[in-house]
């Protein structure tokens, strides 16, 4: 059993003083739905920034990236500098669209495009995605881990403890609440990673030859061959990309930050900021992993090495400082999760059934929503013990659900020879494809990589959409009359100028460890 001392115990205790007083105060202002849902469209861009790298670098990243560092190598972040292009080309090009439009929830622009169908539609999979993916698979991985230092705790317990506490001030506080404690969590969480990516890379006397010497070289590549069952190339150039518009774009759990921006140009840059922080868990997180590998080579399962880490190489003091991190992983992605799933149900399912509702009785009615599906995340958390490891079920799944949704955006986003009924049957034909392809791999009658199956579905649903278009010449004529949806005020040359220069030093990166 680990060994925690009282400097740790205090580390743990101010942090956790700091996050209640943050949302006691926040908590006075009595928030409305527009201040529940959106923080009042007031964020600035190092809260949006500092937010959106807060609530995605979650307590699943902590656990998941080094695990599979020390499985299978570095290639696990790609998704990370992915992830900086895709919010670059968000911040350019699509925020502008959603901060002019004014919605309240992503599914809004598909209603505007197409019809409420369409909104529902996608309302409905992003609210079972952030419930059973985001929500329980940060409980199920915060919970893995206070169990190494607390072997007392059990699983169910710990999780619904920990759900209790985030729903509660969520609940209470808003997205306001969530965005200011995500500052304070992103501050935690990046200074304890680098702290113990230091003592992690002293072990070798930091000596980049030492680690290329110690490691088999496929494990410090970032691109690995076609037939590689990790992560192919082809998976990295024609998967991620959409995996990552989802998360990053239409994924309401990540976009209520840009959605509660004060303007177009506090969205940009603070989806440049995390655009840039995203470049950072390669080497705080995803390197350590890999070094673990020889520093740590007889764990039974990988999803441990994080608390293995903090067990074998942080003195007293620094093990409070990192499990605060952790903590602080844990609550910024259940409350983020949480406030954009009580988002979409009362935005867009209660309230365009019940126009008359006030705002006061949308925000009230939005709290209980909150606790419920807390309920329903602590409850489900627990299963996910039964899947082989934490990222995989993370990763596999988006892959199977989201390339359709992405789909349909892009064609609602370019195009205006759609219309309503061809959008919503060839998407749901998309996911068909999908639950077949689903259904294959856990029989084995296929073994495509599942980033390659993301651009596959992508591929088949537009084909789909444009079939079903084809089906009814009738419609193409109505259809012209919708406009695409990619048309709004563009960001300011200066956060252009630093977008490109991001990318490129994404791609000096990518190429050193290439």
């Amino acid at each position: 059993m680990p060994e925690l001392h009282l400097i740790d115990f205090g580390i743990l205790g101010l942090y956790l003083a700091v996050v209640v007083a943050l949302c006691i105060k926040v908590t006075l202002r009595n928030p409305d739905a527009d201040e529940l849902f959106l923080a009042g469209r007031s964020l600035g861009p190092a809260v949006i920034g500092l937010s959106l790298f807060a609530s995605n670098i979650s307590s699943t990243t902590l656990i998941g990236l080094p695990g599979a560092a020390w499985d299978t190598g570095i290639a696990v972040a790609n998704y990370e500098w992915m992830a900086a292009l895709v919010l670059l080309f968000t911040a350019i090009y699509v925020a502008p669209v959603f901060l002019r439009r004014g919605i309240t929830t992503v599914p809004e622009i598909l209603e505007q495009r197409f019809d409420p169908r369409l909104r529902k539609y996608l309302s409905a999979t992003s609210l079972f995605l952030s419930v059973v993916l985001d929500t329980a698979g940060s409980l199920y991985a915060g919970a893995l881990v206070l169990m190494l230092f607390f072997p007392d705790l059990s699983l169910g317990p710990t999780c619904a403890a920990m759900a209790l506490f985030a729903g509660i001030y969520t609940a209470a506080g808003g997205l306001r609440a969530v965005a200011y404690t995500d500052v304070v969590q992103s501050i935690v969480l990046l200074l304890g990673s680098l702290i113990l990516s230091t003592l992690v890379f002293a072990e070798f006397d930091f000596s980049w030859s030492a680690v290329s010497a110690a490691l088999p070289a496929e494990k410090l590549s970032l691109l690995r061959p076609l037939d590689d069952p990790t992560l192919p190339w082809l998976g990295t150039l024609i998967g991620l990309p959409i995996l990552g518009f989802y998360y990053w774009t239409m994924n309401q759990y990540v976009a209520q930050r840009l959605l509660g921006a004060r303007d177009i140009q506090a969205a940009g840059w603070g989806a440049l900021i995390a655009a840039t922080l995203k470049l950072l868990p390669l080497f705080l997180m995803v390197l350590p992993g890999a070094m673990a590998a020889t520093l740590i080579p007889d764990l039974d399962r990988a999803d441990t090495v994080f608390p293995r880490l903090i067990i074998d190489y942080a003195p007293a003091g620094l093990t409070g400082l990192l499990l605060a991190g952790l903590i602080a992983a844990i609550m910024s992605s259940v409350d983020s999760a949480l406030n954009s799933a009580s988002t979409l149900v009362m935005v867009d399912f209660v309230k365009p059934r019940h126009p008359e509702l006030s705002d006061r009785h949308i925000a009230k009615l939005g709290r209980w929503i909150t606790l419920l599906l807390m309920l329903i995340a602590a409850l489900w958390a627990p299963n996910i013990d039964r899947f082989p490891g934490l990222f995989a079920y993370l990763q596999q799944a988006f892959a199977y659900v989201t390339p359709p949704l992405v789909a349909v955006f892009a064609i609602g986003m370019t195009t205006r020879s759609i219309d309503a009924r061809a959008a919503l049957h060839g998407t749901a034909s998309g996911h068909g494809v999908s639950a077949i392809l689903f259904i294959g791999a856990q029989l084995g009658w296929h073994n495509i990589h599942f980033t390659l199956v993301a651009g596959l579905l992508f591929v088949l649903t537009i084909l789909a959409i444009y079939l079903w278009q084809a089906s009814d010449a009738s419609r193409a004529s109505a259809a012209r009359e919708a406009a695409p949806i990619r048309h709004g005020e563009t960001v300011s040359g200066a956060l252009k100028i630093s977008a490109l220069l991001l990318a490129v030093a994404t791609a000096v990166l990518v190429w050193f460890f290439r």
